[in-house]
């Protein structure tokens, strides 16, 4: 089987790591991958040991010419199935590619933000099979128009093995200039607006009235930077919040927290919510998208209407409050992450997929 993946995001954030996830457990499998991906990107060095990664320019989803650069890849290499794994142009400039070049096509969904129904109607005509990577997604896209035989739910998945790991308090306290006894709670989420850092920064200043030495760390990059920042300085909480970057190194780092928080209004599923439970660590998110099938309130975490401070204010605390429950909510995510987000389960799903798809364009043809 020869199957043909592209991806056209920059840095290996969630939804391209799943992507490496998926061609490492193929590859392990004996089918042939083609990763088309955005040159130079994180993930094209990344996938050179379990694909033939092509670098290509990839403008976004204006960029009507990716049409013709991925028809042409896609005509010389033949494959028997084409993968589109990320919006950003690849899912319709992609699609129609591969409708010209004559080859089936899959595309994974990755968020739960809405689409209207005539674009829904017109864009997934493209794709013989939509595959969900929460079933949050799956009831949005089903709202929208989606025929339900097109659409198949494969969540996405975490390598737990990197997070079974103890902290090292020494290094993670030199690492982010922090106090002996500070209390570090983290967000791990790109700098945009639906991932609801605001609402974190706006229940700090009753948090740090019971929680003195509470300190916040930041973790990622994007677009909303200078206006966190400027938050950051409105509510004087330089000494408390860091904004910590984009990060390689997240098996040392996360448990070493005392509680993921992620505030999300709109999510697929949450990556960092499957690492976070992985090392053992309580979460306090939004209840949206799918993320109630990564945090299961009251026993991986606990989960508050999006957008609530209040609600979220109180949540941080009764975790800080009580480490007993803190403790006990990480342990059953470890047990909830080894159990349904497994890695050979993700690569099994998607493989189903195809072999499912490919019997039907046989049956189609002979």
């Amino acid at each position: 089987m020869k199957i043909l993946h592209v991806e056209g995001g920059r840095n290996l954030y969630g939804g391209a790591q799943q992507v490496l996830y998926l061609l490492e457990g193929l590859h392990q499998r004996g089918v042939e991958n083609l990763l088309v991906c955005r040159a130079g990107s994180d993930l094209s060095h990344a996938a050179a040991p379990f694909a033939t990664v092509r670098g290509l320019h990839m403008g976004g989803d204006l960029d009507v010419s990716l049409t013709w650069r991925l028809h042409r890849v896609m005509r010389g290499w033949r494959p028997d199935l084409v993968h589109l794994h990320s919006r950003i142009g690849a899912d319709v400039m992609g699609g129609i590619a591969a409708r010209l070049a004559g080859v089936p096509a899959v595309y994974s969904r990755r968020q739960d933000n809405p689409e209207a129904r005539w674009a829904v109607a017109l864009k997934y005509r493209l794709h013989h099979r939509v595959v969900a990577i929460s079933e949050g997604i799956g009831r949005v896209l089903l709202s929208e128009g989606l025929p339900a035989e097109k659409l198949v739910c494969v969540r996405s998945a975490v390598d737990a093995g990197p997070f079974l790991r103890p902290c090292d308090q020494a290094w993670f306290r030199r690492a982010f200039a922090l106090e002996p006894d500070a209390a570090v709670i983290g967000v791990v989420a790109q700098l945009i607006s639906r991932k609801g850092h605001r609402f974190l920064l706006q229940a700090l200043s009753d948090l740090l009235g019971e929680f003195p030495r509470l300190r916040v760390l930041f973790f990622g990059q994007g677009p909303a930077e200078p206006e966190i920042r400027r938050q950051i300085g409105e509510l004087g909480l330089e000494g408390v919040v860091t904004l910590a970057g984009f990060r390689r190194d997240l098996a040392n780092v996360l448990p070493c927290l005392r509680v993921l928080v992620h505030p999300a209004i709109r999510e697929g599923l949450g990556v960092s919510l499957l690492q976070a439970s992985s090392a053992g660590i309580p979460i306090v998110a939004g209840d949206t998208g799918g993320i109630p099938e990564a945090v299961r309130d009251g026993v991986n975490g606990l989960l508050v209407p999006r957008g609530d401070v209040v609600a979220l204010t109180q949540a941080i605390g009764r975790l800080l409050r009580d480490p007993d429950l803190a403790q006990r909510l990480g342990r059953a995510g470890r047990e909830l992450m080894l159990r349904e987000f497994s890695v050979d389960g993700m690569v099994e799903g998607n493989l189903a997929v195809y072999r499912q798809v490919l019997a039907e364009e046989e049956r189609a043809i002979g």
